[in-house]
């Protein structure tokens, strides 16, 4: 199991919960800015999970596949269900920036300052 997926298995549930945007906000001092990072590294998970699911199905694929071995193949099902379970990697992103796990640097000459 992979550093992320355990990680996302031990800290976060699937359930939405409303934010405090002025919370957010006090992280950079920029609300627009915050939800740039956050949306960023959301952006980062999203294609480490694809690569990730895409790698462990890829142990599935071959090229003489017969309608049998599609359906007996229960391994892949299953892992295609616990890929889906998990949560959106906005939640993700979103907890880590608010428990400081997310860097980021500040430069002067961006559009939020």
């Amino acid at each position: 199991m992979s550093r992320l997926r355990r990680q996302i298995g031990n800290s976060i549930g699937n359930n939405l919960e409303t934010k405090d945007v002025s919370k957010i906000k006090a992280k950079t001092g920029n609300v627009y800015e915050s939800i740039a990072i956050v949306a960023k590294r959301a952006n980062q998970i999203n294609i480490m999970l694809k690569e990730e699911l895409h790698n462990k199905l890829e142990e599935f694929a071959s090229h003489t596949d017969s309608l049998e071995e599609i359906h007996e193949n229960k391994e892949q099902i299953e892992i295609s269900k616990a890929y889906e379970k998990m949560p959106n990697p906005a939640l993700l992103a979103t907890q880590e920036f608010m428990e400081d796990k997310v860097y980021f640097r500040k430069n002067e000459g961006d559009l939020f300052s």
